[in-house]
């Protein structure tokens, strides 16, 4: 790929034109790449893209070609100012080469002025490494929006560690033996042992993962109790038709021993699968998993009729004469709204997390009071969209009834679906419920849902996010950072209290309201549970706040968060 420069223009110095004119200059400029080519009237430079007007302190991208140049164009929009360098871009990816990838020098305009330029050269697709190094200091530190990253979710079953993938090709299930139906990511496979299976089925293995654990104490253990060991006979096979592997479920290619074939079973599977194969030979996965369920639901039930009959007798005490305890159960309270199989109620609004925390606040009681109904898209006016991303996008909307405004969050249900995501908007939506308790989280009004959406409406916040600000004046002073991080940690003490961890700390989260104060935004990376000395293990973060044992694999914590406000407000 064709080597590139990332420029950013800053600091125009207007030299003696301010002292002339007697007034103030608010100058723009004008970015042209011409084009070094021969023509019958000779050599001549040509403007084959359309002229650019990056904003100061911003940054463009330009491809590195022998005999292309840069024309800086600088005007006033108050005063008759016209100033213009040229600058070969060739020549400046030599520059940066000298001084390890980047450069920083004064241009001088002509007639008058100056302006100073910061230039990085890189190659395309090879340099990430080299940028993340650059990145760290300087004009390019941390000042440009980038999205958080997440690690696919594992499901461990068995020892297996199942993740939702696309299958490029027809795949069977190694499971049920049918068809992996489905546009997106069809279902799940292992990543130790590559058996694939559908989504529905991921209860029914029974096998032990082959890659992965097979001499651990669990596996021992767990065959002392329930042992199946029926290993399958293999045997060069050539197939006469189009036949799949029952343990991959892609297809075997070749014309003659594509495969090997079980006397026993007629299992077929690639040669490369054979160490990966479970002992099942002759086993139904399928219908021994549903037996199982039925045993297990059998003993349940069963402990569930002793627990109940221990309960109306009342204990009886050792040595003394039985007598009947006039204790009753408390009576179970029913939980209003409609209930999903989750155990969440997407249609009711917010009820408040904890009632014994004392009376809310009358202004909150009021807005909070408004909206004690079931709500649906219609009851709000769409103004405009605050932001986009994978997740789906944020409105401004305002509520009919009362006219006030909120921000809507749209999350659509078969990106969370596909995305294996269902956990984490719950948990979004369970950090939201206890931000009423805090004055730094963002708080949420209620939540409902349409056949193709779901929605979260919270409240407007019309300050902008730190990236903004940060981004118009380059660097936050002493005293404001000193603010701005007083407020993250006191929101992050109260997250760390309920035992949750916040795992996207950055400048795009972290939103003012009117009064300047910082609001805490986006839990959908959160994880709780954590109390004590409890680990995460799952890579997911923006790479740039991201904590140094998360990007090494190692356990992370509460720490995390500390590191990531480090970087925010120490840039």
């Amino acid at each position: 790929m064709s080597p590139f420069l990332r420029i950013g223009l800053s600091n125009f110095d207007c030299g003696t034109c301010q002292a002339c004119q007697g007034e103030a200059v608010n100058p723009y400029c004008a970015v042209l790449v011409k084009e070094y080519v021969e023509s019958e009237n000779g050599q001549m430079y040509i403007q084959k893209k359309p002229t650019m007007y990056p904003p100061w302190d911003s940054t463009f991208d330009a491809h590195i070609n022998k005999g292309r140049v840069m024309q800086i164009i600088v005007k006033g929009k108050n005063v008759d100012l016209i100033s213009e360098t040229t600058v070969e871009l060739y020549s400046l990816a030599e520059r940066c080469r000298k001084n390890n990838g980047r450069t920083e020098i004064w241009l001088e305009l002509k007639p008058q002025g100056r302006m100073l330029m910061n230039a990085r050269y890189f190659l395309e697709m090879s340099d990430t490494k080299d940028m993340s190094e650059f990145e760290n200091e300087g004009f390019f530190a941390l000042h440009q929006r980038r999205g958080a990253i997440k690690q696919a979710k594992v499901h461990h079953v068995k020892c297996h560690e199942f993740t939702a993938t696309f299958f490029p090709q027809p795949t069977f299930c190694s499971v049920c033996h049918e068809f992996v139906w489905g546009l997106n990511k069809q279902g799940y496979q292992c990543r130790q042992c590559n058996a694939a299976i559908h989504k529905k089925c991921i209860d029914k293995v029974i096998a032990k993962c082959t890659g992965s654990a097979i001499n651990s104490r669990e596996t021992m253990f767990h065959k002392e109790r329930f042992k199946i060991d029926m290993p399958h006979r293999f045997k060069v096979y050539n197939y006469k038709s189009p036949t799949f592997c029952e343990h991959c479920g892609t297809l075997l290619w070749g014309l003659a021993r594509q495969g090997l074939k079980c006397d026993a079973c007629g299992m077929n599977v690639h040669h490369r699968c054979q160490t990966k194969v479970a002992n099942l030979c002759g086993i139904n996965q399928k219908l021994m998993a549903e037996a199982l369920a039925m045993i297990e639901s059998t003993q349940q039930a069963r402990s569930l009729r002793d627990s109940e009959h221990i309960f109306r007798e009342g204990p009886v005490e050792i040595g003394l004469p039985c007598s009947t305890k006039n204790e009753t159960r408390p009576p179970c309270v029913p939980t209003p709204g409609k209930r999903e199989p989750q155990g969440i109620s997407w249609d009711s609004p917010l009820d408040g997390s904890n009632k014994s925390a004392g009376p809310p606040e009358p202004e909150v009681s009021m807005r909070r009071t408004s909206l004690q109904l079931k709500l649906k898209i219609d009851d709000f006016i769409l103004h405009k969209m605050l932001g986009k991303g994978s997740f789906g996008k944020v409105f401004l909307a305002e509520f009919k009834r009362t006219n006030q405004f909120f921000a809507i969050k749209a999350l659509k249900k078969d990106v969370v679906l596909m995305d294996d995501d269902v956990e984490c908007t719950m948990v979004e939506k369970r950090v939201l419920s206890l931000a009423w308790e805090h004055p730094f989280l963002t708080h949420m009004f209620c939540t409902f849902q349409t056949k193709e959406n779901l929605f979260f409406v919270m409240e407007y916040l019309n300050g902008g996010d730190l990236m903004y600000h940060i981004q118009s004046c380059h660097k936050f002073d002493l005293s404001r950072a000193t603010f701005y991080a007083a407020e993250v940690i006191l929101g992050l003490q109260f997250l760390h209290s309920k035992g949750i961890v916040y795992r996207d700390l950055k400048l795009d989260n972290i939103l003012l309201d009117r009064d300047g104060h910082i609001k805490i935004a986006d839990f959908g990376m959160c994880k709780e549970n954590m109390l004590g000395d409890a680990k995460t293990n799952t890579f997911c973060g923006t790479p740039d706040y991201i904590a140094p044992e998360v990007g090494t694999h190692c356990l992370g914590g509460p720490f995390s968060a500390w590191c990531a406000e480090a970087k925010c407000v120490l840039p």
